[in-house]
């Protein structure tokens, strides 16, 4: 199986033995205290759950700038985002070498994990405005990247930590969420070697589908693993539970047994385009995976990325060998009329648009919002079935 991104072996800063964490638990209770922000406990879950090798800590000033202009570390990591504990008030923990931190994201702001302070630093206006375009390519307020990452504040807390828990995700959502190295044994039974991850945000789609398909047969892959996102989302995106049920109905249906492993991890989506999509591929590689599915409009939001801006940074910016993982470049995909079969736009040229099925966001919402059937070509009927129980239960909400 291949290697992690940056070591031998993942080495999560998760205590595995119940144990310790319990007395990290018990020593947090003593320790100054500060709520942290929603990415920042989801840098630390991804961290404690081994997708985020070799991290083990929060990034301080000068790595956060040196990975914003050239996607590596001061001390020569190749990394495509900065990984940031920042705050707006760093006051209660001013001058403490050891803090807790309490997750924003769960009642009561229970400790998620204990870091040790290595610095507490200021970004300037000017350092903000360096990463905010390096990192979405853009400095409008309106993408929600952008408005994410400049409403935490600018106090960046640097340092190791031990992570003592993964937030609500693996109790919300305990058959499918899953570390790095869960989803790597999980493999390692199936006597999986060559394995094909597909990123999703949204419910699968037949061209979804079809594209996994595409890719397993390409790379003569053993499996593929459908990974998808728990975290937060722009509003208006679905949410994780009924993606997961889609996606778990359609391969149960569709799929053959053992093929497939349906999993999720805990991060909040950028919509960073791009480097999201280099970062998508540092963890899939952590999980084991030796090839990423990377389509039109990967990790996009809106119109602020070219349709195949995120497999040309792997061409054009990614230094070759600063990563193991192999990336399946994908068209859009559709259903043709033509050849009765979903196809990659490229390999078929001689079409017109209107000899594919192709459904605008809004259609598709509107037509399930009513409890309208979608076309075959387009949608399984099963999952569509659920989406529409989705739709149909917010537009009653709304009324």
């Amino acid at each position: 199986m291949i290697k992690p991104h940056g070591s031998d072996k993942l080495n999560p800063p998760y205590p595995m033995d119940a144990a310790v964490r319990a007395r990290l638990a018990e020593e947090a209770k003593r320790l100054p205290a500060i709520v942290i922000s929603s990415a920042a406990a989801a840098n630390a879950v991804m961290m404690g759950s081994g997708y985020f090798n070799p991290l083990t800590g929060f990034m301080g000033k000068r790595d956060a700038l040196a990975v914003s202009e050239g996607m590596r570390t001061a001390g020569g990591l190749f990394w495509p985002v900065p990984i940031l504990n920042v705050v707006a008030d760093a006051t209660p923990i001013k001058g403490q070498r050891r803090i807790a931190l309490k997750d924003p994201n769960v009642d009561g702001n229970p400790v998620i994990a204990i870091q040790d302070v290595e610095a507490i630093e200021e970004f300037s206006a000017d350092e903000m405005k360096l990463m905010t375009q390096k990192i979405f390519r853009t400095e409008d307020p309106k993408h929600p990247g952008v408005a994410a990452f400049n409403s935490v504040g600018r106090f960046v807390i640097s340092g190791p930590i031990q992570v003592l828990n993964f937030s609500y995700f693996d109790k919300e959502f305990p058959e499918t969420f899953r570390t790095a190295w869960q989803i790597r044994d999980e493999m390692t039974k199936l006597g999986w070697n060559k394995v094909v991850a597909f990123q999703t945000r949204n419910p699968m789609h037949r061209a979804h589908e079809e594209l996994c398909r595409m890719a397993k047969d390409a790379v003569n892959a053993d499996g593929i693993l459908i990974h998808m996102l728990l975290g937060k989302l722009k509003a208006g995106d679905i949410p994780a539970d009924v993606r997961d049920a889609s996606i778990r109905k359609m391969v149960e249906l569709y799929f053959p047994k053992n093929t497939v492993l349906i999993t999720g991890y805990g991060f909040d989506m950028l919509y960073a385009g791009p480097r999201e999509a280099v970062l998508h591929a540092v963890f899939r590689q952590n999980a084991g995976c030796s090839h990423l599915i990377v389509g039109r409009d990967h990790a996009g939001v809106g119109s602020y990325y070219g349709p195949f801006d995120a497999q040309t940074i792997f061409h054009a910016e990614v230094p070759k060998g600063a990563l193991e993982i192999q990336i399946f470049e994908a068209d859009h995909t559709a259903w043709s009329k033509k050849l009765n079969k979903v196809v990659m736009m490229r390999d078929a040229p001689d079409h017109k648009p209107e000899d594919y099925v192709m459904l605008s966001g809004t259609k598709v919402r509107e037509m399930l919002g009513k409890g309208e059937a979608l076309p075959v070509e387009f949608a399984r009927p099963e999952v569509a079935r659920i989406l529409s129980a989705y739709y149909q239960a917010e537009d009653a909400k709304g009324k």
